[in-house]
């Protein structure tokens, strides 16, 4: 249990904050939880970001961007509608980079739908799915994400 903050303690919180985006507090109190095991801490941080992701999931999502990526040979691109609740979320960088990402997913695998596109494991990450990335951003942004229509263009 970590009552006193001793300088490993926050490097390990400030780690966890860089590679989840969660808040200082969720971060000790799931180190808390997992008695100092960063690793476990991790699964209850992913455990906690899938149940906020499913609370906001009903909420309206009407607002958002229209991504593009293009990749380096010029003979392949994708656009893809990525949507959110408020205008504001939709000029956060986060809620820009997680469309670009998409978008390049989208480029990358080609998935024939929406379904399939969420299911597929995220290129940059196999070991989540891209509709599981969408959930971490959900935890970090706060606000419902979807992903609305999309196309892939190639030579």
């Amino acid at each position: 249990m970590i009552t006193k903050m001793s300088g490993s303690n926050i490097e390990l919180i400030k780690e966890l904050r860089d590679s989840t985006g969660f808040s200082f507090n969720e971060i000790k109190k799931a180190l808390e939880e997992a008695r100092g095991d960063k690793m476990r801490a991790l699964e209850i941080l992913k455990a906690h970001g899938a149940s906020i992701a499913e609370k906001k999931s009903a909420r309206a999502a009407n607002e958002g961007i229209i991504e593009s990526y293009i990749h380096a040979t010029k003979k392949i691109g994708s656009m893809v509608e990525l949507l959110c609740e408020t205008d504001f979320v939709a000029r956060n960088p986060l809620f820009t980079m997680l469309a670009h990402e998409i978008a390049m997913h989208i480029a990358a695998m080609d998935p024939e739908n929406q379904n399939k596109l969420l299911k597929q494991p995220f290129i940059k990450d196999q070991d989540i799915s891209v509709e599981q990335l969408i959930q971490q951003y959900v935890a970090k942004i706060g606000e419902n994400i979807k992903i609305g229509k999309f196309i892939r263009f190639h030579l």
